[in-house]
């Protein structure tokens, strides 16, 4: 799943020692908020130093985040867990929604876009004029 928003809040980082290896571990939490007409805010974490250190996430910048869903019991009562594994900024000026890798992907060697194919008209339309609307609703 991807959320696209600016990024509010960095909670403390956590950090502790995993009891069956030994091994440290370190996680922090984040806020993004969304740009719809009803913003929405989620909460998602970042588990692990070189994660944490990969995805370099700032109070205010502009993100794309995609994260995993998942769900854990612990003592009879369940809890969410919204993990981010791919982080990117959101290029200045694109479109709302659109990650920056996609907006300022270079153009290949050679390749032409295609042209948007005209729509068939229906069976039993005749086509419309050149410079018309194919569509007969009135508004």
């Amino acid at each position: 799943m991807e959320i696209t928003g600016k990024i509010t809040h960095a909670l403390e980082v956590r950090s502790g020692t995993a009891r069956t290896t030994g091994n440290p571990w370190m996680s922090q939490s984040f806020v993004i908020e969304t740009h719809d007409q009803y913003p929405r805010r989620c909460v998602f974490d970042v588990f692990g130093e070189d994660r944490l250190k990969e995805f370099n996430i700032q109070v205010g910048e502009e993100l794309t985040v995609s994260f995993d869903l998942d769900a854990r019991e612990y003592q009879g009562r369940w809890f969410n867990s919204v993990r981010a594994w791919k982080v990117e900024r959101v290029a200045p000026g694109a479109p709302q929604g659109q990650p920056a890798a996609a907006a300022s992907a270079p153009a290949q060697p050679g390749y032409t876009a295609p042209a948007p194919a005209a729509a068939p008209a229906a069976p039993g339309m005749p086509a419309a004029p050149a410079g018309e609307s194919a569509d007969d609703l009135p508004f």
